[in-house]
């Protein structure tokens, strides 16, 4: 094979990059994935991977990324320069060598073009402009969940993605999970009777970590080795607090929806899935809750959202201190079946155990949410979570907390992403960002 002026090998002097990319292409027009074999790449030529954001999620997601045996994780990047050097840590010790590169701006990331694919485990509030921007780059994107912040931006990275002809996995990693995805087709398939109720329970309240920030937190100077401004990013400023930071930013509505988001983008999503709901919306959201009186934190800390759907099914969302009520749980005529990750109740109990026939639904199956990712990278076919079901999911959160705020019941169209004959409420479905940063 003959090496290009940057020493890659190619075949027929096309470099991996451009067979990717061109492959891509014609997979927006091609009526079923092209399959590009893997002899095509050489056994040595991987996928090259970087992490943005390398916090819990963000650093859970890059050890996956580590452990496939075709990806090579090449670069990470934090603004917290204690989360970068752990990560770099981490990936260096992996290989066993110093080549991974540690960046705390990701656009210097986004400018290389010798990596293919970004692994996105920021705060909400950035996931659209990173994703927007890897795509415009012709890079693919691992973005976690929820996708984005407000309805807008979902939209806003859906256009990007296909435009620019890109593979995109949403964290949503239940969809990878055989109890979650046999649930669903155990429900598709008509064992419970006629699906008419889904109950998802979240959790009440927060999970502050790293100490106690009452209402009276006060601002406190920044770390070293922290670029708070480039953490806020499109968020509006706000001084700065530990308490703000990190993982407590999903309790802050300037930057997530609390447990709303935080968990409920993972079950709404599959609760979407097993109603075939999951590539449009519900049609009337009704919502209570309740929100701290004082205090950074003002995410909802109670709630029960009741979403219906043009089938007449409905999909009703309770935080709950009890951590047996956390889930999926499906009502049917006949029946019913609950399942949070792998294992699956049912009754009468021999739903569990039914067999889904060949000519039965049977839906995309995944048994590993990382390598799904990589694996539609090659084929340039979709992920077990495109980005359509992924901002859907996040959608649902979305409309769920402006009918928390407004406190009143909403008619949505899902086909126009718009409330109906409510302006105030229509506002709430995008944000201003903060210059410089846009979608």
């Amino acid at each position: 094979m003959k090496k290009d002026s940057r020493g890659r090998t190619g075949t027929h002097g096309i470099t991996r990059r451009s067979f990717l990319r061109r492959a891509s292409a014609a997979a927006m027009v091609a009526s079923a994935p092209t399959i590009i074999p893997a002899s095509a790449f050489g056994a040595a030529d991987r996928i090259t991977v970087a992490s943005i954001g390398t916090g819990g999620q963000g650093t859970s997601n890059m050890r996956a990324f580590l452990a496939l045996p075709d990806v090579r994780v090449v670069a990470v990047c934090d603004v917290d320069v204690r989360n970068r050097d752990s990560a770099k840590q981490q990936v260096d010790e992996t290989y066993g060598d110093q080549g991974c590169a540690a960046y705390t701006d990701f656009r210097d990331i986004i400018a290389r073009d010798d990596i293919d694919a970004v692994s996105i485990g920021t705060p909400d509030h950035w996931h659209s402009v990173i994703t927007v921007a890897a795509a415009r780059a012709g890079k693919d994107v691992y973005c976690e969940k929820p996708v984005s912040l407000t309805v807008a931006d979902g939209r806003a990275m859906c256009d990007a993605v296909a435009r620019h002809a890109r593979v995109l996995q949403t964290g949503t990693w239940r969809r990878s999970r055989q109890g979650c995805r046999r649930a669903c087709e155990l429900v598709r398939n008509g064992r419970i009777g006629d699906l008419h109720t889904i109950r998802i329970g979240v959790p009440k309240g927060y999970a502050i970590r790293g100490g106690t920030f009452g209402p009276n937190t006060s601002p406190e100077p920044i770390p070293d080795g922290f670029d708070y401004d480039m953490w806020l990013g499109p968020a509006p400023w706000a001084p700065y607090t530990e308490g703000r930071c990190h993982f407590n930013f999903r309790w802050i509505m300037d930057y997530s929806e609390g447990y709303i988001s935080d968990w409920g983008a993972h079950y709404y999503d599959i609760g979407q899935w097993a109603n075939g709901t999951d590539r449009t919306g519900p049609v009337t959201i009704e919502a209570t809750g309740e929100f701290p009186k004082e205090g950074i934190y003002d995410a909802p800390i109670d709630h029960l959202i009741t979403y219906t759907y043009a089938n007449g099914v409905k999909m009703i969302s309770t935080a709950t201190e009890d951590p047996a009520q956390y889930g999926m749980r499906f009502e049917g005529s006949e029946g019913w079946i609950e399942v949070e990750s792998d294992v699956i109740k049912a009754y009468p109990e021999k739903i569990a155990d039914s067999v889904i026939g060949p000519n039965e639904t049977h839906l995309y199956e995944s048994d590993n949410h990382h390598a799904n990712f990589i694996a539609a990278m090659r084929t340039r076919g979709e992920t077990a979570a495109p980005i359509e079901i992924g901002h859907r999911s996040a959608s649902v959160c979305h409309i769920g907390s402006i009918a928390l705020l407004l406190g009143q019941t909403l008619k949505w169209n899902p086909d126009t992403e718009r409330f109906e004959s409510d302006d105030e409420a229509n506002r709430m479905l995008s944000r201003s960002m903060r210059a410089p940063w846009h979608v």
